[in-house]
Order: C-alpha cells, then structure tokens, then sequence
C-alpha cells in the first residue's frame, strides 16, 4: 500500500523533528566533549601526596634541599648528623673512631668532643657542655650549641612541624605572602595537573627559592617546598644573613721590606760552630732540622742548640725550627693515627718553642704512605691554631706534583695551603742520586712547569707560596761496557763545583732547555757531567719568584753556597715589592 498525497506531509515532519533531536543530541554531545576536555585541561589536581622528607622526623633544609638522616632533639638541645656538618657546615670536621671522638679545627681553635661526655676539650683546655654528642643507631650526632660559636650559621626550627632550616651568613633570601582569599595548593610541579604536598593559608609567608614560567618554586616555613602559581604570591621583603667580621689575634709574619729569604741550616748529630758562619746579606729566616719523630708513641728527638738561637737572634734571623717525620713511613702512620699522639708530639713542639725562643716552625715530612694523607692535614690543622697562639709561624715543605705515592701523592696541597702561613715547594732533586739516568737537579722549565702546577690545580695562594731554591748540584758519572751504560753521582756543593772547573781547565756551555751552565769532560772511559747550579741559574730562580708574584725564596742548605750568592740573591728580591 503507498502513502497518500494527504499523508506526505506528516511524514515530512516525523522526519525533520527526529533529524532536529539528532542533531541537537549531536551538539549537546559534542559540547559535552569540549566541556569535558576544557574540564581535564583546567581543572586542578586534588590528590595530596607526600614528599620524600616526610619520612624523617625532623629534616633539615639548605637552600631547598633537604639532607636524608633527620636531625634529633629540639632548641637548645638540636642535635646534628655529623655527616651533614661535614657536607654544609665544615668538611674538615673528623669522627676519630679510636678514641670516639669528633674533633673540630678551624684557624685559632681544636676542639675535642668524646661521646657522651659533657666535658670537652678547646685548644686543651676543659669546657663543659650543655648536651654532649650522642652516638644513636651508628649515626654521630653533635649538638648546635658549640658549633654556634665557632661557625656563621643560623638555624630557624619550625614550632608547628619541627623542621630545620639552615642559614649561612651572606646568605640572601627572598620572601613571599599568599594573597588569595582562601588557600592554595603548594604542589611538586609548575602544573595545576601536579600532585600537591601541602596547602599556603591566607597570607602566609614562603621563602621564594626560584620561578619556573608563571610559578614560584617556594619553601614554607615548616619545611614543604614545592611549586606555587605566582598570582598567588605576592614578593614581600627580601633578607640578607649579616656577616660577622672574624678576627685573629694572629698577624702573620712578612719580611719588612720585598720577599722572604730563609735557608735550612742542616744539622745532623751536631749543631755547627757560628763562629765559623760568614755573613749572609739579606737573609730573614734560618730553619734548623732540629726535631723529628723519634718513635710511634709520638716522642720528639730534640737536637735544638740555645747558643745558636742566640747567635741567629743576634743576627736578625728568625728561626723556624724544622719538624720531621725522620722519612719512616711506619712511625709516621703510627703517631699520626690518633689525636693523643698527634697533641702529643704539638705540645712537645709548644714547649721547645718556649724553651728556646723560636719564632716559627717549618715541617718537613717525606716518605709517607698515602693513606695517611688525611691524618697528615689532621695534624697540620691542630698544629697551627696551638702555633698561632704563640705567635709562632708555620710553614710546610711539599716537593713537586708527580705519580709517586710516597714522594709526592701524600700531600694534599689545597687543604695544607689553606692553613699554613708558607708552603715552600722543593723545587729540586729533578734527576735524584740514584736515578739511573744523569740530568739536572733542577731545570728551570722543571721548575716553572712544579710552581705553575701548584699555583694552578693545587689552588696554593702565590703570597703563601716559596720556591725552594738548591745551593748544590750532582757530579754524574756514566759508563759503557758491553753496549749497556751505567750511571753513578755524588753531590757537590757549589764551591766544589766551580773548583772542578778551575782544575780541569773546563768553559761552561749555556744550556736553554735547562736554562742553566752545563760541563763535562772525560776521565778515561768514563764521561763526566754536570749541570751547574751558580748565579745563572739562581738569578733565573729569582726571576720565577718575580714573574708569578711568590712569596719569596728558600734555599737548601746553608753551607753548600759560593758566600756571594747572598748578594746575589738580596739584590734580586729587593727589587721587588711583598
């Protein structure tokens, strides 16, 4: 059957009203959509999350980070991990596990901490504690009251969470105030889709830590940090931690006029005879090696002369009287591996410094082991302050950089530098007396290469550091037989030298690559040579001093010199200033 004219258009209706409710349902879908993609675009994250610190009980902060072990107790009683002191406070700080102590030093104080005890010791002297460090499930802690007085440091704890901020002096911060009516999530990204850790209440104030785009990165007071829309935040006050002026009593020692000029006097089993002595023009300092480790228990062995201090004195010297290891590595290690025996061999130091009126120490350890690198800057670092107090100078002896462990690895020369008045670099021994080739003991681009190296990587200030200058050379002997060469040397002193030159009727030749004066003549089969150390090559010396602004110069040793090498060397330093 077919629809009559009468019903067509009835039908057309049905039609287009159902293509209507489609199309309507079409649009309301499609704006739903829209509505709920806009929706998931702008909408904030509500889920609440916690950060990694929420796990400790108490974290400390530093310039939005937080450190992974929790500090312990509260106010006056706060208690720190060593391990966080010695990351943001003090690397040098040490826990000496043999006698269960924490050992501070800084540049006029030691200070000797036992567990668990509330009496310490500062520069050897008792001082009584309020809360003593504690040892608690094998982590050190140390308590805040001594460290305020030896460090510039402020510590802000939160009373609603406990948390810990730490501030240093110079430190600048900037703060912020939540401006919204209601609060705001503090989230763990610079996105409303981020998680939020915490929330800012109406004006509340947040240390602004940095921005990302349209966000803050922010720390609440009580110790959350995350990232908040800057909106929301307006910059409040900005502050700077004071800086606190620290004096010494100490003023180190400097030569009135140009650069310092020392020389070791070298003294065996017996001091020498001064009456013997000529002058030595220019000449500010005189070290004799005098003392020495004697046994592991920290025992010194004293060869000091009173007569010759008085005769030094007499002369305007200063005597810095040397200190060393006597070149055993095993009683190295030994007295050096406690703080008993270290203060042990500082007071006997102390006491022969008054006892003979000394006006410096210089230390002179060679062949050390390197894991006694640490406990060799341990021993300068409490040597010094106790020196210092007596007005008494330190200096340190270090050879050139070089792979060898026992020679030369051993020092740490950034950390030594730091605390000593000089470090003197023995810029000699190049080609050493038993080297199986012959050379110079001391090259002047040998030279430049161990200053610069020292200077550059090793961080040693030019006014602290002295060049180490050889009043002495070696006479090398080589010899063929079957194709294969051997080589012997003996020392010579500069006098020695130039006396061979005169008998054998020999010219020196000027070396470049060494920049020195050069002979060699034949004995036999035997090929004789030497590299000669004179005014040529003391002047060149003097002219490194110059040229990289050191401190001054010091020569090893008195009594291997031509006398007018004292001239030689005043003339040179006095043309330039301190």
């Amino acid at each position: 059957m077919y629809p009559t004219p009468a019903d067509q258009p009835t039908r057309r209706k049905k039609t287009a009203k159902k293509l209507i409710i489609i199309s309507f349902l079409f649009i309301f879908m499609f704006a739903a959509g829209i509505g709920l993609f806009i929706w998931q675009q702008l909408a904030p994250n509500r889920t609440q999350v916690d950060t990694d610190f929420h796990a400790l009980s108490k974290p400390v902060f530093y310039q939005g980070n937080y450190y992974k072990t929790s500090a312990i107790g509260e106010k006056e009683g706060l208690k720190l991990p060593l391990d966080l002191i010695q990351e943001w406070i003090d690397p040098s700080i040490i826990y000496e596990k043999s006698s269960d102590s924490v050992i501070i030093t800084t540049k006029d104080k030691v200070l000797r901490f036992k567990t668990a005890e509330l009496t310490a010791l500062m520069n050897e002297k008792p001082i009584t504690l309020s809360f003593p460090v504690e040892k608690k499930d094998d982590i050190i802690y140390v308590p805040i009251e001594p460290l305020r007085q030896l460090y510039p440091f402020e510590i802000r704890e939160s009373a609603k969470s406990g948390a810990v901020i730490l501030l240093k002096q110079g430190d600048h911060l900037k703060w912020g105030k939540q401006i919204g009516a209601v609060q705001d999530e503090l989230r763990t990204d610079s996105s409303i889709k981020a998680p939020f850790v915490s929330t800012i209440a109406p004006n509340e104030q947040v240390m602004i830590l940095g921005e990302e785009n349209d966000w803050y990165r922010v720390q609440q007071e009580s110790g959350p940090i995350g990232f908040v829309r800057k909106a929301q935040i307006a910059v409040d006050h900005e502050e700077t931690i004071p800086v606190q002026e620290q004096t010494s009593a100490y003023v180190p020692w400097k030569p009135l006029n140009g650069k310092l000029n020392m020389t070791w006097e070298h003294v065996i089993t017996k001091n020498p005879d001064t009456t013997k002595i000529g002058d030595m023009p220019g000449l500010h300092v005189v070290s004799p090696t005098w003392f020495s480790i004697a046994d592991g228990e920290g025992r010194i062995k004293n060869l000091a002369d009173a007569s010759y201090v008085k005769w030094a004195q007499t002369r305007n010297y200063q005597v810095w009287a040397l200190f060393s290891n006597g070149f055993e590595a095993d009683r190295t290690t030994q007295a050096l591996s406690t703080y008993d025996r270290r203060m042990k061999m500082i007071k006997q130091l102390l006491g022969f410094a008054q006892t003979y009126k000394l006006q410096g120490i210089n230390i002179d350890f060679e062949n050390v082991y390197l894991k006694d690198k640490d406990n060799l800057v341990q021993f300068v670092r409490e040597l010094t302050p106790f020196m210092h107090e007596q007005g008494l100078a330190v200096s340190i002896d270090v050879t050139p950089k070089s792979t060898n462990e026992m020679w030369s690895m051993f020092y740490d020369r950034p950390a030594l530098a730091e605390v000593v008045d000089y470090m003197i670099v023995m810029a000699y021994d190049e080609y050493w007396a038993s080297s199986p080739k012959s050379g110079s003991v001391s090259s002047l681009p040998w030279v430049e290469r161990s200053v610069t190296q020292l200077l550059g990587s090793e961080k040693v200030p030019p006014s602290k550091l002295v060049l180490g200058v050889p009043f002495y050379t070696r006479q090398w002997t080589e010899e063929t037989k079957n194709g294969k060469t051997t080589t012997t040397s003996k020392t010579l002193t500069m006098e020695a030298a130039q006396t061979i030159i005169k008998d054998k009727k020999l010219t020196p030749t000027f070396l470049s690559e060494t920049g020195q004066n050069y002979v060699e003549y034949k004995e036999g089969e035997k090929l004789i040579r030497i590299w000669l150390e004179d005014e040529t090559s003391v002047k060149a010396r003097i002219d490194l001093v110059k040229k990289y602004d050191l401190a001054g110069v010091a020569s090893w040793r008195r009594g291997f010199e031509q006398p007018t090498m004292w001239k030689v060397i005043q003339d040179a330093l006095a043309q330039m200033k301190s």
